[in-house]
């Protein structure tokens, strides 16, 4: 099959909608299909053996991280040189969203998946006068396709909301042997405690940014360690409130920036529980990473991420609107309980292995193929 990926954002940019195209692509490219793909900012010439068209961007100011352009006359004469069979939206909003309509106009058949809540980012980014935009976006770019993908089950319903049409499920992934409890390391828990290896470990992994919710970190471990006086909290990632954030910490606190592949897979599996307050997650990575890695996740009850974490079981799902010490409860539970700690990391763990990604690519390309034969007749 020949499929073009136009992708919203790309590497070198890390996050989970990234991730995500990043595993399909690999699969992709073990199961002999052609792809080209385009993308904005400056991606790599190539990835998986496939050919990378950059399409040229500028950032946002609101968010520098995301880089927004259109499709230009190099990248569609490539295109049409690479006649594909099928084009694929990733995330359409800004570059791919706009490019998405020149596509349809151009008569390729469309999947779009939906991967960011943008209309609610624009109100934890304080730009709620963009939402009535984000949402008009949403709505025009998703329906020049013939399918559209979500990423998890509550997100079936935000899609309705946003008139989203003809919606299906991209099944949820990760990688178990990437991530996994044997990556857990002295020398990480010492670097991510800041010399403390010993000392009860709370991580957040993801973008320091407001649509995250990442400044509840602080305060929620500061409640916690009026209970359990030596735990630690780890921030790992980057983004646009690291530098503010990180200006004065408090001493138990460690701001590693940006971490990937074996670091990434050691800084998971050193900790002792993953704390993941966003609300506007559509899946939530960051939590089925931490799961393969054998660590429980005390997570807001908002979103995708009641898709992904079993209240209970794999983790605790919080009321967002709770006050801190709501937030601490179960994760002070879960650093002084070993056996509550162990039960749910081999509950986490094996909820991990059940998602594959051969399995998920697998499923998409049967949206493909809907779509290319809908198209034909």
């Amino acid at each position: 099959m020949r499929i073009a990926v136009l992708t919203e954002v790309f590497l070198p940019k890390i996050d989970g909608v990234v991730t995500r195209t990043t595993r399909h692509l690999d699969q992709l490219a073990e199961m002999g299909h052609e792809v080209l793909i385009f993308a904005p900012g400056n991606p790599p010439a190539s990835y998986a053996g496939f050919e990378v068209v950059p399409i040229a961007s500028r950032s946002l100011k609101v968010y520098p991280e995301v880089k927004h352009g259109m499709m230009g006359p190099r990248a569609f004469r490539r295109l049409r040189e690479f006649d594909p069979e099928i084009v694929h939206a990733v995330n359409p909003i800004w570059t791919a969203g706009w490019s998405t309509l020149m596509v349809a106009r151009r008569g390729y058949p469309i999947l779009a998946s939906f991967h960011t809540d943008v209309p609610e980012y624009c109100l934890k980014l304080g730009i709620p006068w963009v939402k009535p935009i984000a949402e008009w976006g949403l709505r025009t770019f998703h329906g020049k396709a013939q399918v559209n993908l979500v990423t998890s089950g509550p997100m079936m319903d935000k899609a309705a909301d946003y008139a989203i049409p003809n919606v299906h499920l991209w099944p949820k992934a990760v990688d178990t042997e990437s991530f996994t409890p044997d990556a857990r390391t002295l020398e990480a828990r010492a670097r991510l405690t800041g010399g403390n290896p010993d000392a009860p470990l709370v991580l957040y992994v993801g973008r320091i940014s407001a649509e995250k919710s990442v400044e509840r970190c602080v305060p929620v471990v500061e409640e916690v360690r009026k209970r359990v006086p030596n735990a630690r909290l780890a921030l790992v990632g980057e983004g646009p409130l690291y530098d503010e954030l990180r200006a004065d910490p408090p001493a138990w606190a460690t701001f590693t920036g940006y971490l990937s592949g074996a670091d990434l897979s050691a800084a998971y599996a050193s900790g002792d529980v993953l704390l993941f307050p966003s609300t506007t997650e559509t899946l939530g990575f960051a939590a089925l990473e931490a799961f393969a890695s054998g660590v429980p996740v005390v997570a807001a009850n908002a979103g995708g991420l009641p898709f992904v974490v079993a209240d209970g079981d794999t983790g605790v799902l919080v009321d967002p609107e709770a006050p801190d010490t709501a937030w601490a409860d179960p994760i002070e539970r879960i650093l002084t309980r070993p056996e509550l700690r162990e039960r749910m990391s081999a509950a986490g763990r094996a909820e991990a292995e059940r998602w594959t990604w051969r399995a998920s690519t697998e499923t998409v390309l049967g949206y493909y193929d809907e779509v290319i034969r809908s198209a034909r007749r």
